[in-house]
């Protein structure tokens, strides 16, 4: 039973890395989830305690992965037209265009909002500069906490040998 485990584990954990880098596909959570499995090993390398933290960092690197594009349109000096814009171009990339729209949906949507609310070219590109900036910080938190998870998934599936 226990190979069985640590088999769909490493599917899960080659699956969530990539799913942090190609948007529509859910990278922490899956990583989270072989964590979950491998809980179930009968050696029991993993803690109850270890999975509730890493559930916590989950759920906080996916929320904030989905902010984090309107704060940076915020940053670089967008207006509540930019940042609704971007909220508004991530969803309907994420829905209508996926993979492709959740990368530049946030980018044209904060660019549509600022050019809506009266900007000049170069403050609405900045601003939407500014989401596809957050977009890339979402990314690379997304690969550290899973690139953790791989590793804890991996020290856990060698433990039972």
């Amino acid at each position: 039973m226990d190979w069985i485990l640590i088999s769909i584990a490493c599917l899960l954990s080659l699956v969530g890395l990539i799913g942090c880098i190609i948007p529509g596909i859910p990278g922490p959570p899956l990583n989270w989830l072989a964590l979950l499995l491998l809980f179930f090993l009968s050696a029991e390398p993993l803690t109850t305690d270890f999975l509730l933290i890493w559930l916590v960092v989950t759920v906080l690197v996916t929320g904030l992965d989905y902010w984090i594009p309107a704060a940076g349109t915020k940053k670089m000096g967008g207006t509540r037209y930019g940042v609704w814009g971007s909220l508004i171009g991530l969803i309907i990339g994420l829905f209508f265009f996926p993979p492709i729209g959740l990368i530049f949906g946030p980018f044209l949507g904060a660019l549509a909002g600022e050019m809506y609310a009266g900007q000049n070219s170069h403050q609405a590109f900045r601003a939407a500069l500014g989401s596809f900036l957050g977009l890339l910080v979402g990314t690379v938190a997304k690969l550290i906490a899973s690139g953790m998870m791989v590793y804890y998934a991996v020290k856990a599936s060698l433990s039972i040998w």
